[in-house]
């Protein structure tokens, strides 16, 4: 099975929609069998639901994402695990042995940043992605 997380410095990037890398996962009976990271060639947002389905990935771990991409995900078959953050590789361990510690709830409300550079991890600016 094929797993990817929104990649950036070894962690889980917070904000799917802007994620300019994937690390992609094989996982098989119960471990990490493979890993590589793929650039998205800046697709975007809905764009990233394809790019996935493409690279024949099954499931998506991430941090913050929106409605419109959850839609994306699930149309395209791909299972989804919000809310989760930290290194990715432990991350994808954690899924691979079933101790993967998420929050199907999790959703970046904020979507109208009003300016460049904003990252849902950095909550500048009064905006905020709600975890709950």
């Amino acid at each position: 099975m094929k797993v990817a997380i929104p990649y950036e410095n070894g962690q889980v990037f917070q904000h799917f929609g802007h994620t300019e890398q994937f690390k992609i996962y094989e996982v098989d009976g119960g471990t990490v069998a493979s890993a590589q990271v793929v650039t998205t060639e800046g697709a975007g947002h809905g764009a990233l639901a394809g790019f996935l389905k493409e690279q024949g990935v099954e499931a998506l771990i991430c941090g913050g994402i929106g409605g419109g991409a959850r839609m994306a995900l699930h149309d395209a078959g791909i299972d989804l695990y919000a809310g989760a953050s930290g290194e990715a590789d432990a991350q994808a361990a954690a899924f691979a042995s079933g101790q993967l510690q998420y929050d199907p709830n999790a959703v970046c409300r904020e979507h109208d940043h009003h300016g460049e550079g904003h990252s849902c991890g950095h909550h500048e600016g009064g905006h905020s992605c709600h975890h709950s």
